[in-house]
């Protein structure tokens, strides 16, 4: 391998770093000491004062490589936004698919190139809106979609064919990419035309963000499912986005993100690979999704890190040999649970950084959080605002005009070897104790990330990390007036007595012979449940009607609490 110093240079740039330590240094620090005695980033990862060549002195030349090229750390394309900027996907969802879609349009009006939707909870749990469970959060978090005929609403007057819709969706993600389907056949177009993503990462909701409907098995096998019919149906869409930013959001380090998202992949991968299907005809089409942090640096690296890693766990374990098998693409959000109440509006700022280290670090697309996102669904002026963040950076900064430019700073390369190798201490240690599955199950990833956030939870209280507007800087007269997003009182009136008209005009004889063809389906642990499930939507099954006919089979998940 080729090195970036040979050791003759290394021996004489180290005995000048330890000279200027000597000297200017301890000269310096006499007159004004240093803010502490030992800096970190916020993933705990030491700090050096300054990084030189001796830093990266025994990273290999061909680790760094070159854009496009294995292993991807400089980015997945080797002209990246030199040919066109990542697409701009600000999420979006509340009320029935009427209201979202106005919003969509008004977005897609801003300037804005790809479609990112977020459902309501009983939508994300597999619950009809007119469902008990429902009562008082229809449409409020996210749209509520029961049926296809709320799809067709979700997307009427969008050119499916021409522009790219994100589905943030996890237990029941395969029952949206059947309506999306089903829609997309009732219009006619062509499958292999449509781009985007449903989330579907379920392993990070037993990690994390907690929203499952079945125990582990099935539910990995549904995930299965939806990667190998895309494979064969989808050609240009990502069936799923496994994802670190819901890790992040429930208190993970910066590391353990990306580190147990990788772990994720690694088990999805698996379980497509049982099926026979090579790994090279499905890897292609799997994405990811990140948070941009707050720290600038650190997040880049760890961008960088994830590539590279990747590609060598698809090249060297599971021997891909298409390069695009290799690519890790990515979506990128600013850290919801860095914004603050307290002077809301230099929320702005900090997702304008977070922003663009996403951008530096090489993101494929990118949402950035509206100011008042600490208090509801963000307004339209908010969601305004932080889509010109990021037509700011993509159009006034210029730092799309060169790949990678922070490519070669020793910090960035240093921390990024660095993510490197702690990205493989834990994936070598879940390995050896038994994999994902059984670490989920045990316990072991939940509460890795209880005790970091903890532990950071404990750094704000003291003062210790800094929050401003919240422990430091604090305005105590602020004005707490802010104008939020309204929550419509009609939501659920008009939601649910769609939903009723679809179950009164459906055939009901053939959607209960489609109910137990479904059950057969998932006994059979060779068979696709995708086919069966978009024939369901297109008669009118709701969606509370397949989830609750397979809880029947598989029933449903509780988690075993670890302290």
């Amino acid at each position: 391998m080729n090195k970036i110093l040979d050791q003759k240079s290394l021996d004489r740039l180290e005995s000048e770093i330890a000279a200027w330590e000597a000297n200017e240094v301890a000269a310096f620090l006499k007159k004004q000491a240093e803010r502490r005695e030992q800096f970190f980033t916020i993933g705990d990862i030491p700090l050096k004062r300054v990084y030189t060549a001796a830093d990266v002195a025994g990273t290999p030349i061909e680790d760094i490589g070159l854009p496009g090229r294995y292993p991807f750390t400089r980015g997945p394309y080797p002209t990246m936004y030199r040919s066109r900027f990542w697409t701009m996907r600000q999420i979006a969802g509340f009320g029935t698919g009427e209201d979202t879609n106005k919003r969509f349009k008004f977005l897609i009006a801003q300037g804005q190139t790809g479609l990112s939707t977020d459902f309501d909870m009983p939508t994300l749990m597999g619950y009809d809106s007119d469902h008990p469970m429902s009562e008082g959060e229809v449409g409020r978090e996210g749209v509520a979609i029961d049926t296809l005929a709320d799809m067709e609403a979700l997307f009427d007057g969008i050119d499916l064919e021409n522009i790219s819709v994100s589905m943030t969706i996890n237990p029941s993600a395969w029952i949206l990419l059947a309506m999306y389907v089903a829609l997309a056949q009732k219009r006619g177009l062509d499958l292999n035309k449509l781009s985007g993503t449903i989330q579907a990462d379920i392993l990070k909701e037993y990690m994390a963000q907690k929203e499952y409907c079945y125990p582990i098995a099935p539910s990995v096998r549904i995930v299965r499912d939806a990667i190998t019919y895309c494979a064969e149906h989808m050609k240009r869409y990502n069936p799923i986005n496994i994802s670190g930013y819901h890790i992040s959001e429930a208190g993970s380090s910066p590391l353990q993100e990306v580190a147990f998202t990788l772990a994720n992949g690694i088990v999805y991968v698996e379980e497509a690979l049982k099926t026979g299907m090579d790994v090279d005809k499905f890897a292609p089409r799997l994405a990811f999704y990140f948070v941009a942090q707050g720290d600038f640096f650190e997040e880049i690296a760890k961008f960088r890190a994830a590539r590279r890693c990747w590609a060598k766990i698809m090249k060297n374990r599971f021997g891909a040999k298409n390069q695009d098998s290799m690519r890790l693409r990515f979506h990128c959000q600013t850290a919801a649970a860095t914004l603050t109440k307290p002077q809301h509006q230099i929320n702005i700022v900090r997702t304008a950084l977070q922003a663009l280290s996403a951008v530096l670090g090489g993101c494929q697309s990118l949402h950035t959080n509206g100011y008042d996102e600490a208090f509801a669904i963000p307004t339209e002026d908010a969601m305004r605002m932080a889509l010109r963040t990021q037509q700011i950076i993509a159009e006034e900064t210029n730092v799309t005009n060169v790949v990678d430019p922070l490519g070669g700073s020793y910090l960035v390369e240093s921390l990024t070897d660095e993510y490197e190798k702690r990205i493989f201490e834990i994936l070598d240690y879940v390995d050896a104790h038994g994999g994902t599955i059984k670490l989920i199950e045990e316990g072991w990833f939940q509460k890795q990330i209880a005790d970091f956030a903890y532990e950071t939870a404990l750094r704000k209280q003291n003062g210790e990390k800094s929050v401003i507007g919240v422990n430091k800087f604090v305005m105590r007269d602020e004005e707490a007036g802010i104008e939020t997003h309204p929550y419509d009182p009609t939501t659920a009136e008009r939601q649910i007595a769609r939903t009723r008209r679809v179950r009164a005009t459906r055939d009901n004889a053939k959607v209960n012979a489609l109910l137990e063809e479904l059950v057969a389906v998932a006994k059979d642990e060779r068979a696709n449940i995708m086919p069966i499930t978009i024939a369901l939507v297109a008669n009118g099954a709701t969606m509370g009607d397949i989830i609750e006919k397979l809880k029947g089979l598989w029933g449903s998940y509780r988690e075993t609490p670890v302290f």
